[in-house]
């Protein structure tokens, strides 16, 4: 199961979170555990290269996509291999939504979009989407008739 994604800025503020499963005592605790992972650990990542952790038997895989952080934790048969197929999918949505590796402001300003792909991508835990063209049409909220 994908417990959580998490996106936060370059100063460690959470700009959008999705929790699976964890419950609610617990989440203070991850969202102040990945972002002292990302400080820690980001400093000086290129765009887009994966990092991975193991912490409490669960899988982090983070990254960095222009000011923003994003990190993954799974467990079971979401292992490493499977989290950099799901951060690919969420990295590779936000580039489209946005247009480009975003600033903080543009992930604001597309933080709408942004969350329908996520929406889109991992459901009640899961890998749900992986296409972009899919995810694209999914999040036009248009009836279906009217493709």
């Amino acid at each position: 199961m994908i417990l959580a994604v998490v996106f936060a800025n370059s100063v460690g503020n959470i700009l959008v979170e999705r929790f699976n499963g964890v419950p609610a005592e617990e989440r203070l605790h991850w969202r102040s555990f990945l972002v002292k992972l990302g400080a820690d650990n980001l400093k000086g990542v290129k765009n887009e290269e994966l990092l991975v952790a193991c912490h409490k038997s669960v899988y982090i895989v983070y990254t960095i996509l222009g000011d923003v952080s994003i990190y993954v934790v799974g467990k079971d048969e979401y292992d490493e291999l499977a989290l950099s197929e799901v951060i690919f999918v969420i990295t590779s949505a936000v580039k489209d939504v946005c247009g480009k590796p975003p600033t903080e402001r543009l992930f604001l300003d597309k933080y709408g979009r942004i969350c329908l792909c996520l929406d889109e991508i991992v459901w009640k835990g899961y890998l749900e989407n992986t296409e972009k063209d899919r995810i694209r049409r999914l999040i036009r909220l248009k009836p279906p008739a009217e493709f």
